[in-house]
């Protein structure tokens, strides 16, 4: 059985119709990304679009003072890279992989040419982006607002949208780090979610056992930008039967 990736499998390059895909194929690299791998720094000039099949990319932005915070999350769902045809050549945000997995890769100028045809792949990509300032301006609001235990809900719905698992290898420390809080924090609200029974938690793994009690608990902002997606998507048509209505379920 051949279990290697498909390109298909990242939601974007999914629904591209048929002679678009085409053209990118031959192009696409496949890539095993490792946890905690750079794809670019901040004010970096990206070389490469990173199109997600199975792992996760967080965009991260570093204060002066070396503090960071995670301000977005990307999975199969989309693609790392949107300063290649958005015209500012660089982000002040780095791009770290969260979750380990695959991804397929494609290099700056194909990208920017299948772009400025105005076809599929420009209208794909704008709506994704509109997206993704929903859950960039939805974290920050989010990060302002609501407590650390909500705050640890959310990202733990998100990843788990993005994956085929219900267990994420992650420390309390990364966690933290990704949220912008202390570690002591993590450790608060992730006991009191395992207290309830909603999640256990064992050197550096964290699985979910009810993810219907973290919807309990969980504030708005997971559903907020679960809808944006879903309105902005829901009348794209996959080319093998994958809906991008909504971030990818389990």
């Amino acid at each position: 059985m051949n279990l290697s990736p498909r390109p298909a499998q990242n939601r974007l390059l999914g629904a591209l119709p048929p002679a678009d895909f085409e053209r990118l194929a031959a192009h696409l690299q496949p890539v095993a990304l490792p946890l905690g791998e750079m794809l670019y720094e901040s004010g970096a000039q990206p070389q490469h679009a990173y199109f997600p099949v199975s792992a996760i990319v967080s965009l991260h932005y570093v204060t002066q003072s070396g503090a960071s915070a995670s301000v977005a999350g990307v999975g199969n769902e989309g693609m790392v890279g949107v300063s290649l045809y958005m015209g500012g050549d660089t982000m002040p945000s780095s791009a770290v992989v969260q979750t380990a997995g695959d991804a397929y890769r494609l290099e700056r100028w194909l990208l920017m040419q299948e772009f400025e045809r105005s076809g599929a792949m420009q209208r794909l990509l704008l709506r994704y982006t509109q997206a993704l300032m929903t859950q960039m301006s939805q974290t920050a609001v989010c990060n302002r607002h609501h407590s650390v235990e909500q705050q640890l809900c959310r990202w733990l719905l998100v990843t788990l949208d993005r994956m085929s698992s219900d267990k994420v290898v992650m420390t309390q420390e990364m966690v933290a780090g990704m949220l912008g809080v202390r570690r002591e924090s993590i450790a608060e609200a992730a006991g009191k979610l395992q207290q309830a029974g909603f999640i256990r938690t064992r050197r550096g793994h964290l699985a979910v056992l009810m993810r219907a009690g973290l919807e309990t608990r969980v504030c708005e902002c997971y559903a907020v930008v679960k809808s944006e997606f879903g309105r902005l998507l829901n009348d794209v048509r996959p080319r093998q039967g994958v809906s991008l209505a909504a971030l990818p379920a389990r």
